[in-house]
């Protein structure tokens, strides 16, 4: 039996539909950054961004042709991905300082505040880390 563990990382894999626009609001937004990608035909097709120890993978499908995809509604309609943070309202700040909007203002819920985005494809895109705060607290900074 191997000592180590065998799975070593959980990286949610999102179907989006304008990859120039998830861009936008996972690197130009969000601040992360694009380690690997895929180019087909000239066309920026997937990539792995990684943001601290986190990541996550993209991927626009084609509209035409044997490999094609096209969605019936939104496909992160439903989907929440969270990271765990040292604070999550650093996050915060410099996301809504690069243009991001917040889905609402960070709040404390669970004894962590909580940072909400939605990313372009309906993706909800949170933020979290501990706090002593009081619980439904809502920031006001």
């Amino acid at each position: 039996m191997n000592a180590e563990p065998n799975v070593k990382q959980a990286v949610p894999f999102f179907a989006i539909s304008d990859m120039q626009a998830s861009l936008y609001f996972y690197v130009d937004g969000l601040g992360f950054k694009m380690t690997q990608q895929w180019v087909d035909d000239e066309v920026l097709r997937w990539c792995w961004l990684e943001l601290g120890g986190a990541a996550l993978m993209l991927q626009q499908y084609r509209t035409e042709g044997h490999d094609s995809w096209i969605p019936e509604g939104k496909v992160g309609e439903g989907v929440t991905i969270d990271f765990m943070c040292e604070d999550a309202l650093v996050i915060y700040h410099e996301a809504t300082g690069r243009g991001l909007r917040a889905r609402q203002k960070p709040f404390v819920g669970n004894g962590l505040w909580v940072v909400t985005f939605l990313d372009p494809d309906g993706y909800k895109i949170e933020f979290e880390s501990p706090t002593d705060v009081a619980e439904e607290t809502i920031y006001s900074g």
